[in-house]
């Protein structure tokens, strides 16, 4: 039997944007957006040119009940032309029922930091590179189109223990790939990282992933997201994550004020020469919706504030 192409989401001649809001960008709300609010938000997005989604967490419902209508965003998203829809997974049950569910994508969590993977999930980072193997043999069997996604948290500075060796990170890297992770992320979970740190670790991620493209999954926490989005474009990367209003945040970093702005992301990479194909002012209406369903989060970006510039030709070609 033929392998199934699974790569063919993430072409390496070309920017990809991926949109975590309703993961990421929901894991530590107070309030969520209703089930058809949500969905809304997927639909009208995928319309203006998105077609990668994080959709949520397989994770207790009782602890995480702003995931308990996953089954539904998962039926939703697949009624939509070329999205591919992912969802993260901790454990073997979740990943089951993810492999059961017709998402598109599986994420895999390994950490940088012996310590962070223990405090995290439980696991040594080995236990955590040997679960990455068990999600792809259970894809092997069970879904073989679906795409392993393995993603390093604290791979810029973890909240234990501090800084992060690179090697470190790249070693981490080079175990989930040799375990069969179709792609591997790289998080600034906590929003530490400069964009010279992020230099550097994209260019160790390049060398290793060679035509491989790689995640980079940026936090806001301290305002150098989009420089530091800026430089892994500059450095390699091909793929990044962002959140619609900037929403979102990590359990770990207190007062962190989330993920990259989706909305900039997109501004930075069309100055940056990278066409997306994403339509910035339906973006910034698509806003209206997370300010109606959940008006005590705060929202952020440049470009809700101002907008593209309207006597200039910015959009790459």
């Amino acid at each position: 039997m033929t392998r199934p192409d699974r790569m063919t989401a993430y072409p390496s001649d070309r920017v990809t944007l991926r949109e975590v809001g309703l993961r990421d960008g929901l894991q530590i709300v107070k309030s969520w957006p209703s089930t058809e609010a949500k969905i809304d938000w997927l639909t009208r997005e995928h319309a203006a040119g998105v077609r990668h989604f994080e959709l949520g967490s397989f994770l207790p419902t009782a602890r995480f009940p702003q995931f308990a209508d996953l089954p539904a965003l998962i039926d939703a998203a697949n009624t939509l032309p070329d999205l591919q829809a992912s969802v993260l997974t901790l454990n073997e049950r979740a990943m089951d029922t993810a492999f059961a569910s017709s998402i598109s994508e599986v994420v895999c969590v390994v950490s940088a930091t012996e310590e962070h993977s223990h405090a995290n999930i439980r696991r040594s980072r080995d236990a955590s590179v040997a679960l990455v193997r068990r999600a792809v043999d259970m894809r092997d069997a069970q879904a073989p189109e679906v795409v392993v996604n393995a993603g390093i948290a604290m791979a810029l500075g973890c909240s234990i223990t501090g800084a992060v060796a690179p090697a470190e990170v790249l070693h981490m890297a080079e175990a989930c790939l040799v375990a069969g992770a179709d792609i591997v992320g790289i998080a600034d979970t906590v929003g530490y990282a400069g964009p010279r740190e992020v230099a550097t670790l994209c260019d160790g991620m390049t060398r290793l992933c060679g035509d491989r493209p790689f995640i980079v999954h940026l936090h806001d926490t301290r305002g150098t997201g989009i420089a530091n989005a800026a430089a892994a474009l500059d450095h390699g990367a091909r793929v990044l994550d962002g959140s619609l209003g900037g929403l979102g945040g990590c359990p770990f970093a207190p007062g962190a004020t989330g993920n990259v702005v989706f909305e900039d992301l997109v501004y930075l990479s069309e100055r940056m020469g990278f066409a997306t194909g994403i339509n910035i002012d339906a973006l910034n209406g698509i806003r209206r919706i997370l300010e109606t369903e959940i008006p005590a989060e705060t929202l952020y970006g440049a470009l809700a504030r101002s907008g593209p510039p309207s006597n200039l030709d910015w959009q790459a070609h």
